[in-house]
């Protein structure tokens, strides 16, 4: 069975329903680590635990369900411009031919896969129809995802979840243009990370941008965070403070805004090796995570930005917002295959609730479902 199916049956009918199967594995690690527990308390209180852990499982269904739904809506643009045209293309021709491949390779072009990405899709898809002896184009539905997926994943073990210190503060940088999304999205993740019962530092290091300061601070009393930061301070400076005050008053998650200049590499790049130094300084281990933000609309504007980033600085993971606002949803793969880096959350709107940790089923079945 290919991906196609397995996710299709995954997610089997109405968006209402998620199959038993993924919240189970959803919830895994959590029953994992509440068996940790000593065996004789459990024995005393078998019945609450079990009752605790239908609860969780309960609550666990409800938010994969509405998570689900985020991506489906999330994705409506880029299915119903990208997909529509593949399933028309599909009715289109009866069989497979060179003209077929050419109209394909169009469109998932026009999606912001990316050209080199394309033809090596298109020479492997190339690939299995000739060993496989395929001539209708319907049964290249399941291949198409299929491939697509390979593409992402690449024989990789890809984490979407943040890696939190567990000898101090986790320090999470943000990087990336100005105008990508990059304060609204510090601000979403942080109220993720206080829903979780974190206590949370945003830091403002953009110190130079007219505003930035006071923006993140009216964000930071939004979401209920504390905040620290300086207007036309030394970036590094502001985020030493910001560290000291965050090992002083026991926060567990530090959030930094940094500055956007992208014009002048060379700066930047200083500017974010002091502002690591000082991290590495504070905080055993330094920054766990450096989060590059992309706006999905720039298309492959966006990419050139991950491809420049990506030279003057280590990078963790990709944030890309505004995911529900472009029909080129393609750009998710076209950025993994372009610097090799993972998508760790997606903007899908513009609630809190709209930035989703990033998930390669979901993605694939809010992308593809009209084909399903």
């Amino acid at each position: 069975m290919g991906l196609f199916s397995k996710i299709k049956n995954m997610f089997k009918g109405s968006h209402e329903e998620v199959e038993e199967k993924k919240v189970e594995e959803v919830i895994k690690e959590e029953e994992v680590e509440e068996d940790g527990l000593n065996p004789l308390v459990i024995e005393q209180e078998e019945p609450e635990v079990e009752e605790v852990k239908v609860e969780k499982k309960e609550k666990k269904k409800d938010e994969v369900k509405e998570s689900v739904k985020v991506y489906e809506k999330g994705l409506t643009k880029s299915r119903q411009g990208f997909v529509s045209k593949l399933a028309n293309l599909t009715n289109k021709y009866s069989k497979i031919t060179d003209e077929y491949f050419d109209e394909l390779e169009e469109i998932l072009i026009m999606a912001d896969i990316g050209v080199n990405t394309v033809m090596d899709f298109i020479d492997r898809l190339r690939d299995r129809v000739n060993k496989e002896h395929i001539t209708d184009p319907s049964e290249l539905k399941e291949i198409i995802v299929d491939e697509l997926f390979i593409i992402y994943v690449n024989d990789e073990v890809l984490s979407n979840k943040i890696n939190f210190n567990e000898n101090g503060p986790t320090v999470i940088l943000f990087i990336g243009v100005n105008g990508v999304g990059k304060t609204t999205t510090i601000a979403k993740l942080a109220n993720k990370f206080i829903d979780e019962k974190k206590k949370v530092l945003m830091v403002g290091a953009d110190t130079f941008r007219a505003g930035a300061v006071e923006q993140l601070k009216e964000w930071a009393d939004r979401v209920k965070a504390g905040f620290y930061g300086k207007e036309e301070s030394d970036p590094a400076s502001v985020v030493y403070d910001g560290l000291e005050l965050a090992k002083k008053e026991n926060y567990d998650v530090v959030l930094i805004d940094t500055a956007g200049r992208l014009q002048n590499k060379v700066n930047l790049m200083k500017e974010l090796e002091k502002i690591n130094k000082v991290i590495d300084g504070q905080i055993d281990g330094g920054a766990t995570e450096t989060l590059l933000v992309i706006d999905a609309t720039t298309g492959q504007n966006g990419i050139s930005q991950a491809q420049a980033f990506k030279e003057i600085t280590n990078i963790t993971g990709i944030v890309l917002t505004k995911l529900d606002g472009t029909a080129k949803g393609g750009i998710v793969l076209a950025i993994k295959e372009s610097v090799g880096i993972p998508v760790k959350y997606i903007g899908l709107g513009e609630t809190k609730d709209d930035l989703q940790v990033f998930d390669i089923e979901k993605y694939i079945y809010g992308l593809f479902k009209d084909m399903m």
